[in-house]
């Protein structure tokens, strides 16, 4: 059997595995979804410093009831083709994970309907049931991103010229320079310029091919 070109797939959650930023999501619950969305945007685009606009936007998320966070999980849909391309790197013996500047809350339910192996996101901070407006441990920023790549790779003993990088924000762009091929999914105008290949079909089956699977 042919050795496969890749050995471990990380991916950005929002707007790339699924099909919405989660934080838009919850602030539509909090009744500030325009101004959070508007943030958000700048933030993807790469005009703004993403932990200074994560900071901001969940701060007006402070005193949501925490259970909106199920209502919203169960509105959310997968990317068209995520468990087919799960599927496909299984089969495979790829390594999987979820490399998120969004929440645990989410990515972990995702990361178990996929069947990813590792997942690094933020922390929204719950207190007597209700969000503070704040995150728990360090923020998953650009930086964060590449460094948990690069510490995956190194535990699972495969050579970052073997990992692939999918995302479709400017904070992605340091982890899918730090991979060994970037993949610009549906991205921001500035994403695709710096990736390795760009897929502009809202359809992760796109990527079997490029990542070398039958």
């Amino acid at each position: 059997m042919p050795t496969l070109p890749y050995q471990l797939v990380a991916f950005d959650m929002d707007s790339t595995l699924i099909q919405a930023e989660c934080i838009d999501e919850i602030a539509k619950e909090a009744g500030v979804g325009e101004q959070v969305s508007a943030v958000t945007e700048a933030a993807m685009r790469g005009e703004l410093d993403f932990a200074g606009s994560l900071k901001a936007r969940v701060a007006l998320l402070k005193g949501l009831d925490a259970h909106v966070l199920e209502s919203v999980y169960q509105r959310i849909e997968l990317m068209p083709g995520a468990e087919a391309l799960f599927d496909a790197l299984q089969e495979n013996n790829i390594k999987t994970a979820i490399l998120s500047g969004g929440f645990v809350f989410f990515a972990e339910r995702f990361a178990d309907r996929l069947g990813a192996d590792a997942y690094h996101c933020n922390d929204l901070q719950v207190i007597d049931g209700h969000l503070t407006g704040k995150t728990q441990g360090p923020i998953v920023d650009a930086q964060a991103k590449a460094d948990h790549l690069i510490a995956l790779a190194k535990q699972w003993e495969i050579p970052l010229g073997k990992t692939a990088s999918v995302g479709d924000g400017a904070n992605d762009l340091k982890v899918m320079a730090a991979a060994g091929l970037g993949i610009a999914f549906c991205a921001k105008p500035t994403v695709q310029d710096q990736a390795d290949v760009a897929v502009n079909v809202k359809d992760l089956t796109e990527l079997i091919p490029i990542l070398g699977l039958d």
